[in-house]
């Protein structure tokens, strides 16, 4: 029989763990929820391991979760957790390092991120341009290829910036620019 894994994690424990978490990363509230939920999961996991009743742990493990979504709330009331700031902050970080107005949506829904937060916080439309040719600089494509790229060639590099998410008209575009122009977009870009 394991060691007993002590009390439940209750508010104030959770609201500890929470502040640790966020004084290490940025989170969105529901990333926030989530990392507590864990917390609660693992608890759940070692006292049914140490032998609790079962329908204890589970009523105990209930009232946590419910303590760990009320301090998520409270976090994101106090300011402490900005959807909006985080969405910000990372999809024009994202932007920067070549990723797509829809690899951008896609990876601000999987962290919790609002729909309405996440289209207000995308790059605009012009943008993408940019992003394509980060991405192309990145992999070496297109107009940051060693070699005039072959027809072989540019149909890959067609299918890398399809596959990340980029629209045709911005990957021709891209792969399309010369180097000098590129390079002079990207310096501008990054202003």
């Amino acid at each position: 029989m394991a060691t007993a894994p002590g009390p439940p994690p209750d508010e104030a424990a959770l609201h500890e763990a929470a502040l640790r978490h966020l004084s290490r990363f940025a989170a969105t509230e529901a990333g926030l929820r989530r990392v507590l939920l864990r917390r609660v999961e693992r608890w759940a996991r070692a006292a049914g391991q140490a032998g609790a009743e079962p329908e204890e742990v589970a009523a105990r493990a209930a009232a946590a979760r419910e303590a760990a979504a009320r301090v998520a709330r409270r976090l994101a009331a106090a300011g402490a957790v900005d959807d909006a700031a985080f969405a910000a902050g990372r999809a024009a970080r994202l932007a920067r390092a070549g990723r797509s107005r829809r690899a951008i949506a896609a990876h601000l829904r999987a962290r919790g991120v609002a729909a309405e937060i996440t289209e207000a916080a995308l790059p605009a439309e012009e943008a993408e341009l940019d992003a394509a040719l980060a991405l192309c600089r990145r992999r070496r494509l297109g107009p940051f290829a060693a070699a005039p790229p072959t027809p072989e060639a540019r149909l890959r590099a067609l299918a890398a910036l399809a596959r990340a998410g980029f629209a045709r008209a911005a990957a021709e575009a891209a792969l399309g620019m010369e180097r000098a122009a590129a390079e002079a977009r990207l310096a501008a870009a990054r202003r």
